[in-house]
């Protein structure tokens, strides 16, 4: 008894091992009986739906060149209304019509007595000569305004085919005029209509309600009346069926298919298992490739210092690079999943994080890419430059966005120090301009101290003459010469203080500032040096200019840099010549900017200068820096500016520079 239950599972295998086989043997054999007869069953059926699909298409045909010739004949009764046919043109149309439908037996135009004023035949017809059926047509249509057909007879013989007339009765101003008779050939009809490829495999026979043959087309074949259809026409007051007979007999079962269908179904399996071993080769190849793939893929974003991040459709992290989780200093787990507000967010610009994230989830994205500010292990702020993009499947449907992330900090401590060294080259600038102007300013400070030491001198004089009593004529000329001291000495401050804001170093500030006093600021400092050079300088500063916003002592460098070239320029040239113009106003070409410039009337820029002009340490004077337009460059591009040159239509060059108004400038930097 215990032995029992060890066997009993080897006699069940056993069962199985020769049931399966027979069972196997028996489905075999019931599909070599049943398949071939469902196979002639199936291929039976297939004739037949094939068969009626055809017929359908030729009646649609039929119906469709028949509806064609009913809208030239409509066009021929419209001309016939309208009176533009008639006699001789009107018989011409008509054989016309004949010849391009080869179908139409006949074309007539029967008038409202009932005479047959044109035909297609020179013999002259009446309405007597026509069929009583005919007749009796024309009377209704008259009436009801409708086209109609006739009811065709049987052909007696081969001479005499069965006919079909089409009537289209005319009316003018509500009045029955006439009627256009268009006679067909049933046997024509079948001829021109029906495609050749489907008259050489069936049987087409064209019949009325009482099977009576119409017309013909080809004869069955072996298999006629074994797949048969038949489908009405469906013409108005016409009863015609279109019957067909396919030349195909019915299937017969293959000689020898036993043998057949085994061959067949083993060379099915052996085919079934090569295919088998090759899709398991391709498959396994495949996922060999996948799996380098994704490892390279890995191996890639591994490597890479830009950070990258995955945003489901609703705004989920599902994947970040180990770069990105560098940045912010969390593992790959704390992040993915995360939904906003995210952890990485500062809070500071935490409206600017939500407004940028519905504008993702409303599909606007800014192609340029943003700056903004993450955290690193939540507390490091460090800038950052991110780029986004819709993310989409093999099938083109988005299924996230991707961003990629750059830490920028590297970047914005370069920049800062960039401007800093920038401050700096403008300070030292600005202190060369001083240098070089420092004589001309001590022969300047000369005049107006000497004034200042004649008035007082006089003054004291008539003070200490112990002759001559103060009356109110010698206080008179003391106030007066007194005064003129103090203008002499306000005009020393005034160019001192001006000497000194100037070179005096500080933060760059913009403020809104009025063209006009800055550029008469200017000018006296450059008459300083003008004036040596016999220059004339004029200003020439349109009534409506606006004001601009820019760092004023910034913006009075520039133009005290190019009038200083302009002055340098015009030491050679005739004295009639040195006229320096200092212009600002409107720039009519860009609403919203205001022009500066300032010409002088040199020789001009030679051609091997132009263009290096702006280049840092080139310059045409031999004991120049060549750093003055560089800056002025720099400074104009800082306000939002270009600084241009062209050469002067009277001699010599124009330099000129566009910043933003006040306004405008404002409303761009909201």
């Amino acid at each position: 008894m215990s032995l029992l239950p060890s066997y009993a599972p080897l006699v069940r295998r056993r069962t199985w091992q020769w049931l399966v086989p027979i069972l196997c043997a028996l489905l075999f054999l019931t599909t070599v009986i049943w398949l071939p007869r469902q196979a002639q069953q199936m291929e039976s059926t297939d004739r037949q739906e094939q068969l009626i699909a055809d017929t359908l298409w030729v009646e649609q045909t039929i119906r469709f060149q028949l509806g064609r010739n009913e809208d030239d004949i409509r066009s021929l009764a419209n001309e016939i209304a309208a009176g533009h046919l008639s006699g001789e043109k009107l018989l011409a149309r008509m054989r016309f019509l004949q010849r391009t439908h080869h179908e139409l037996a006949r074309i007539a135009w029967i008038d409202a007595n009932g005479t047959v004023t044109a035909s297609d035949h020179k013999v002259d017809l009446s309405l007597q000569d026509l069929p009583e059926p005919l007749r009796v047509k024309l009377a209704r249509v008259s009436s009801t305004n409708t086209p109609e057909y006739t009811q065709p007879n049987p052909p007696t013989d081969a001479r005499h085919p069965a006919l079909m007339d089409y009537l289209f009765p005319v009316h003018q101003g509500g009045r029955y005029v006439g009627s256009v008779i268009a006679t067909y050939s049933l046997g024509g009809i079948l001829e021109q209509m029906v495609p050749w490829w489907f008259a050489q495999k069936n049987e087409i026979r064209l019949t009325d309600r009482h099977e009576n043959t119409l017309g013909q087309r080809a004869a069955g074949g072996a298999g006629r009346g074994v797949y048969t259809y038949a489908h009405d026409l469906n013409l108005p007051y016409a009863d015609i069926t279109l019957r067909t007979d396919s030349v195909k007999g019915a299937p017969n079962l293959l000689s020898n298919l036993l043998v057949i269908v085994i061959v067949g179904l083993t060379l099915g399996l052996f085919w079934s298992l090569a295919a088998l071993w090759r899709d398991i080769n391709r498959r396994m190849v495949v996922e060999r490739a996948l799996r380098e793939q994704v490892a390279f893929r890995t191996a890639m974003e591994d490597s890479l210092v830009t950070g990258l991040r995955v945003y489901d459709l609703n705004g989920r992290i599902t994947y970040v690079n180990p770069a990105f989780c560098r940045m912010v200093g969390m593992p790959a787990e704390a992040l993915i999943g995360c939904a906003p507000p995210m952890p990485y967010w500062a809070p500071e610009v935490m409206q600017d994080y939500q407004a940028r994230f519905a504008q993702r989830m409303a599909g606007m994205i800014n192609p340029n890419g943003f700056e903004t500010i993450f955290l690193r292990n939540k507390t490091e702020r460090f800038p950052v430059l991110v780029y986004e993009s819709a993310l989409v499947d093999e099938s083109g449907q988005q299924t996230g966005w991707m961003s990629s992330i750059l830490d920028i900090s590297d970047r914005k401590r370069f920049e800062e120090l960039n401007r800093r060294q920038q401050e700096k080259l403008q300070a030292s600038a600005r202190m060369v301009t001083m240098g070089e102007i420092a004589s001309t300013l001590a022969h300047e400070l000369n005049q107006p101290l000497a004034a200042i030491t004649s008035y007082t001198t006089g003054a004291l004089n008539l003070l200490q003459n112990p002759a001559a009593q103060p009356d109110s004529a010698s206080l008179e000329r003391i106030r007066g010469a007194l005064e003129k001291a103090n203008t002499q000495a306000q005009r020393a401050g005034h160019i001192i203080r001006s000497v000194h804001t100037f070179a005096k170093r500080r933060e760059p500030h913009r403020e809104t500032v009025q063209l006009p006093p800055l550029i008469a600021d200017v000018v006296q400092l450059a008459e300083l040096q003008a004036g040596q050079h016999f220059i004339k300088i004029e200003s020439d500063i349109q009534p409506d200019t606006p004001a601009v916003l820019a760092d004023p002592m910034m913006l009075e460098q520039v133009l005290l840099n190019l009038t200083r070239n302009a002055i340098e320029a015009m030491r050679d040239v005739e004295p009639e010549r040195r006229i320096l113009r200092i212009g600002a106003g409107s720039d009519p070409s860009a609403p919203g900017s205001v022009t500066i410039s300032v010409a002088d009337r040199g020789s001009g820029i030679e051609q091997h200068a132009r263009e290096r002009l702006f280049s840092p340490f080139f310059s045409t004077k031999s004991d120049g820096m060549g750093m003055g337009l560089k800056i002025c460059r720099t400074v104009v591009e800082f306000h939002g500016g270009t600084l241009i040159y062209a050469d002067n239509p009277g001699g010599g060059t124009i330099f000129r520079f566009s910043l933003p108004a006040s306004t405008t400038a404002e409303n761009m930097k909201k």
